[in-house]
C-alpha cells in the first residue's frame, strides 16, 4: 500500500516538473520573440532624422562558459550624432553629441556652429536652407517657431540669441524687406526718402511720413529698427535747389529760407525763427525741429 502511494506521489511530482519546464521553455521562446520584434522595430526607425540606432549582434558561446548552448546577444545603442553611413561616422557611432552654448545670430550662424550648438547636421542644413530661400528671423521667437528647434533647445539657447536691429541709415532695400510688413515698394521708398532727408534719418518715426505708412504698420517693426550715424542737415548753408528737395521744406519754403539767411544775423537762425517769420508751416517746423541740424 505504501509503495503504491509513493509511486503515485512521484508520478504527480514528475508531471508537475514537466509542466513547469514546459512553461519555462514557452516563456523563454516568448521573450526571445519579443526581443527580436523590438530590435526589428528599432532598426526600422534608424532613418528618422537626428537619431541613429546601431544593432550589433555577436555569438556569446565563447563568453558564457556556463551555458552549454550558444545564444545570440543583440546590443542596441542609440547615437545622437547626425545620421550617416560613412565609415568615419560608424566609428563614432557610440559617441554622444556635445552641445555648446555661445552668442549667435540665427540669420548668419554657420552650419558648423549650429551643430556645435547641438543641432544635428540635418537640422542645421534645414535652418540654412530656410535662410537661402529668403527666410529671416526677425525676433528670437521666430527662431523658436522653426520645426527643428525643440522647446527645450530654445530655452537653453534663448539667452544667447543676438539679432541686431536694422539701422535705417545703413540698410539697403534688400535688408528693409526682411522687416515684417515691408515689401519691395516700401523698401524702395525707405531708401529714397532717406536721400530726400539729406542722406540720414534723424528718428525712426520719420518712416510714418511715407504714404500709408501708418502707426499700426510702424508698431509692427519699431522694436526691430534703430537710427545711428545721423548726418546733420545743412539747413543754413545748402543752396535753394538742394533745400527744395527736403520733404519738410520743398519749393515753397526754400526761397524764403535763403532770404531769411540774408536778412538776419546767424544768431537768429533757428527753426523757430523761420516759423515766426512765416517761412515754415507749423507742422513742418515741428518735424524739422526734431531733425539733427548742423550748427550755423
Amino acid at each position: 500500500m505504501d509503495r503504491k502511494k509513493n509511486e503515485k506521489g512521484f508520478g504527480a511530482a514528475f508531471r508537475t516538473g514537466v509542466i513547469a519546464i514546459a512553461f519555462m521553455a514557452t516563456g523563454f521562446q516568448t521573450a526571445l520573440f519579443l526581443h527580436k520584434a523590438a530590435a526589428v522595430k528599432i532598426e526600422s526607425m534608424k532613418d528618422r532624422p537626428d537619431t541613429v540606432y546601431v544593432i550589433e549582434t555577436r555569438t556569446a558561446g565563447t563568453e558564457d562558459t556556463d551555458s552549454p548552448a550558444q545564444r545570440t546577444v543583440t546590443t542596441i545603442r542609440k547615437n545622437y550624432s547626425s545620421r550617416s553611413s560613412t565609415s568615419s561616422n560608424i566609428r563614432n557611432a557610440y559617441a554622444p553629441r556635445t552641445c555648446e552654448s555661445f552668442p549667435f545670430n540665427p540669420n548668419t550662424v554657420s552650419v558648423e556652429d549650429l551643430q556645435r550648438l547641438g543641432f544635428s547636421e540635418k537640422q542645421a542644413m534645414s535652418i540654412d536652407n530656410y535662410r537661402k530661400k529668403g527666410g529671416h528671423f526677425s525676433r528670437k521667437e521666430d527662431f523658436a517657431k522653426s520645426y527643428v528647434v525643440a522647446d527645450s533647445v530654445y530655452r537653453r539657447l534663448e539667452p544667447f540669441i543676438q539679432i541686431p536691429k536694422i539701422d535705417l541709415n545703413q540698410a539697403d532695400s534688400a535688408t528693409f524687406e526682411t522687416l515684417p510688413g515691408i515689401g519691395p515698394f516700401y523698401a524702395s521708398k525707405m531708401v529714397s526718402y532717406r536721400d530726400e532727408l539729406g542722406g540720414s534719418y534723424s528718428y525712426p518715426e520719420q518712416l510714418m511720413d511715407l504714404y500709408r505708412f501708418d502707426e499700426e504698420k510702424y508698431d509692427k517693426l519699431s522694436d526691430l529698427i534703430t537710427v545711428t550715424g545721423k548726418k546733420p542737415y545743412r539747413l543754413w548753408s545748402l543752396p535753394e535747389d538742394s533745400l527744395a528737395m527736403h520733404p519738410y521744406i520743398r519749393r515753397y519754403a526754400a526761397h524764403g529760407i535763403v532770404l531769411y539767411r540774408k536778412n538776419h544775423p546767424s544768431s537768429q537762425w533757428t527753426v523757430k525763427g523761420l516759423e515766426e517769420a512765416g517761412v515754415l508751416r507749423e507742422e513742418d517746423a515741428r518735424k524739422l525741429e526734431k531733425c539733427v541740424i548742423a550748427t550755423p
